[in-house]
This record gives C-alpha cells, structure tokens and sequence, in this order.
C-alpha cells in the first residue's frame, strides 16, 4: 500500500510540473509578444465603403440587477447607426422581461436598431439564444456582451478593423473587473482571470496555439460561426466548444490585451462555485468532445496539441491537485517510518520548480496590472499564497464538476448571479436570485479542513515540516470557503 500511495503521489506531482512547464512555455511566449510590433492589416473606418455591419447580441437570462446598466452602456457605443443592430436575447422568466421590454422600446424611439428576442423555451441556454439570434441577424460580424459587462465606446472602432485578415474569425479582448477590489474574494478571481488573459491568451495566440472565444467580450466573423457548425448546447461551455470547432477549420483567432472590457465578478462564494461549476465540467466536457479530433488531425503541430491538451484539461488540475492533498498526510507518515524512501522523498523537492514556475508566470501578469513596485511584490506574494489556498479549497466542488463533465452526466447552465454592488456599503441580502441553502459540498470541506488540520498536528508530532506549509494553505483555504459559505447563509 506505501509503494501505492507513493507511486499516485509521484505521478500527481509528474503531471502538475508537465502542466507548469506549459504555463513556463505560454510566459516566453508572452514575452517575445511583447516585443513583437503588431503589423496586422485593418479596416479604415474612415472610409464608409470599409464599414461593416454588426450586430451586438447580448444574451440574457433573469438579470433584474444589471439589465439597465447594460443597455445603456450598449447604446453609448460609437459606430454608424446605419451599420449597427442590436439583438436583446432574452430568455428571463422573471420581472425583467417587462423592465427589458420597456428600455429597448425607448432606445428604439432614440433611432436605435434594437430588437428584444424571446423564446417560449431555454433550449440550448445560451448557446440557443445566440444561435436563434444569429437567424436574422444583418450583421456579418457578431459581439457578444454578457450582462455584467460594461464596454467602452470605441470597443468596435478597436476591434472590428481586424477582420481585414479574412483568415480572422474571432477577435477576443481583455476582461477588466470594476469590482476587483471589493472583497478578497473578488480580489483572487481577478488575481486569477488577469493571468489567464495575460499570460495564456497572449502566450497561446502569439505561439500559433488554440485559444478561446470567452464566451463575452468577443466578436465573430458570422461566417466562421456557420463553418464551425453553429452554436452548440451539448456542453456547458458553448463558447469554447465552437472556438476548437473553429480553429479546427482552420480559422485564425486575433486576441487584443490592450482592449479591457470591464465587468462585475461574483462577489459570494455561492455565486462563485455556480459560475466554477459551470466552466470547469464544460471544460471537462470539450476535452471529451473535441480532444481526440485535434490529437488526429495530422495538420495541428505537437506543440498545439500539447498546449490544447493542458487547455482543454485545466480544470481537471484540481483532481489532482485534491489527490495530492490527500495523499500527502501518509506520505508523511510513509516518509518517517520508511527510512530507507527518504533519498526517493528528497528527490521530489525537484517539484519545487513547478510551484517557482508558477510564481514567475502569475508575477508578470500581476505586475503588468499593479506595477512592478517593492510594495506590489510584497503584496503580490501574499495574494500568490492565498489565491492558491483558496483555490485548493474550491477543489471539491471544481473536482465533482470535472468528473460529471467526463463521465457525461448533463446538467442545467447555471447562471452566475449578478449584483451592480461595488461598495461594501451596498447590500447584497435583497437579491431575489439567490437561494438560502447550504452547498451539499460543505461535509466534505469540513471534513477535509479537520483532515488538514490533523496534517498540520502531525508535523510536530513527527518532528517533520516539510509539508507544513502545504497542509496549512489547504487548512486555510478550506475553512475560507467553509467560513464564508456559512456567513452567506446566516446573512441572507
């Protein structure tokens, strides 16, 4: 049983530091972008024979909070009247289907192309709504906005003249956070998604690699939608399904970094796990559905199909890294009773590189946000260590989702709950879309937040700290989740 446990730790500990030397690679591939000038041929907006037409689709779903901000913003965006619609896609069942009725109507006696579209049925969730959408839609280029998003005025005068390149089918911009610093919470989702659209965005689309449409924030050539096959609703994550469908046909994404598109994050731990949920089983699930034509196809260089596997398989990390977590109380204990083990247990510490990896790569992406001062890196290095507890404390949740996505079980597209709070001093108790009741998850983070603590007991008693600091990330980003899942319960 020893030689077990140590032979599923080793391979736990193989896989993490493959997936670090990918992230390593996807940094010096961000760097030499840096260096790269972006000589890309464009649209001259100026002249009208090179406008096109767009159409803004913003898919929508019960968001009484946000809706008004939306739409507003929306009609603030600079582009000819005469080359822009705007396609409401409402698929609410609440209040704010008359509250959306009434504020396109007046945006419609303010000469704006704008249509509010229902359906009878959410079939297909989101990916229904746009597909219905996409039917009548003038436009040959197609933005997505999702509800929380708040794009600037020239959004389209940025990224439309990159279709020039009749080989782009998507061009892909930033996301930004007008709540990031709202509550640790918020802060180590924004910690998180700054360096997946810095460092992976960046680093995938100037090594040739396949990236992804996020799902918001985007725009598609509406020729590439129809090559790839249209919008799917067989996995949670339409978005980046139809991304590896397109560039499977060959179609070139365009990801502009320096284009931020602001937007709310989730500002509770409920509304958290809902939207993890959502996007670590979808991941799960195109892994399984689109893996295998990538790894056929005889065109796709190995070191895409490498960086796609690691891309399709991210969120399978925290099956992992739970795995990791739990073996490593007895492989503690195996360490000290087995004396003759201690030479293969000190030549693991070789891993260690993978979590430097890591703290090279995350540092860039919190440095290009927050500056490269004394001050930001002390703070960086404290939000390096609670990010990564927290995330070890999420991995129960993101873990049962990824195994539903790979053994096929189908579940309803959850929406994340919007809230329009920036201020601690705005409440979120009033909020109709969320419900009082306790993640069925929690048991097991309890029990497991005892488990780490007896890891954290037993290195004194064994007189062996080396995974001390280990087990007490894991102790306290389990009692984070556990800690702040009860106070929103008792809140609201």
């Amino acid at each position: 049983m020893d030689l077990i446990i140590i032979i599923l730790y080793t391979l736990g500990l193989l896989l993490i530091f493959f997936y670090s030397i990918s992230q390593l690679q996807l940094l010096l591939n961000y760097l030499k972008a840096k260096k790269q000038v972006d000589n890309s041929e464009k649209f001259n907006l100026k002249n009208p024979k090179e406008i096109p037409v767009v159409t803004i689709q913003l898919p929508l779903y019960n968001e009484l909070y946000v809706v008004d901000r939306l739409l507003k913003n929306i009609a603030k965006i600079e582009y000819p009247r005469e080359k822009l619609e705007i396609q409401v896609l409402d698929d609410s069942n609440d209040e704010s289907v008359e509250k959306i009725k009434k504020l396109v109507a007046q945006l419609q006696k303010e000469g704006l192309d704008i249509q509010h579209i229902t359906r009878n049925d959410r079939s297909g969730f989101k990916a229904g709504a746009l597909k219905k959408g996409l039917k009548i839609a003038k436009g040959e280029f197609i933005a997505i906005f999702d509800s929380d998003f708040i794009p600037g005025k020239d959004w389209l005068l940025q990224t439309v003249p990159y279709f020039k390149n009749p080989e782009i089918g998507v061009v892909q911009t930033r996301w930004g956070h007008i709540n990031r610093d709202y509550s640790l919470l918020t802060k180590i989702q924004a910690f998180a998604l700054d360096f997946h659209f810095i460092i992976e965005q960046s680093g995938r689309n100037f090594g040739r690699h396949f990236i992804n449409f996020n799902g918001t924030a985007g725009i598609w050539r509406k020729e590439c939608i129809l090559d790839a096959g249209n919008w799917s609703g067989d996995t949670l994550t339409e978005d980046l399904d139809l991304s590896y469908r397109a560039q499977l046909k060959k179609w070139k994404f365009k990801y502009l970094e320096e284009v931020e598109t602001p937007a709310e994050l989730p500002m509770l731990v409920r509304a958290a796990r809902s939207q993890q949920f959502r996007w670590n089983k979808g991941a799960a699930e195109n892994f399984k559905k689109n893996f295998k034509k990538l790894a056929k196809d005889k065109t796709v260089p190995f070191s895409t199909k490498f960086h796609a596997f690691f891309h399709l398989l991210n969120s399978s990390m925290f099956l992992v890294i739970l795995g990791l977590a739990v073996l490593s109380i007895p492989v503690l204990f195996i360490k000290n009773n087995n004396p003759q083990f201690r030479w293969y247990f000190n030549l693991l510490a070789i891993f260690l590189s993978s979590t430097v990896i890591f703290f090279l790569c995350y540092y860039t992406a919190y440095a290009k946000i927050h500056g490269k001062s004394f001050k930001s890196f002390i703070n960086f290095i404290g939000m390096f260590f609670t990010f990564f507890s927290v995330a070890m404390g999420f991995s129960v949740h993101n873990s049962l989702a990824v195994l539903e996505g790979h053994f096929g079980k189908k579940s309803d597209f959850i929406r994340t709950p919007k809230f329009n709070v920036n201020s601690l001093k705005d409440s979120w108790r009033d909020n109709i879309y969320l419900q009082k009741k306790f993640s069925p998850d929690l048991a097991i983070e309890f029990a497991l937040w005892l488990y780490f603590g007896f890891g954290l007991y037993s290195a004194f008693m064994l007189n062996d700290f080396s995974l001390t600091i280990f087990h007490l990330m894991l102790f306290m980003g389990f009692g984070f989740v556990i800690f702040n899942s009860t106070f929103e319960f008792i809140n609201k």
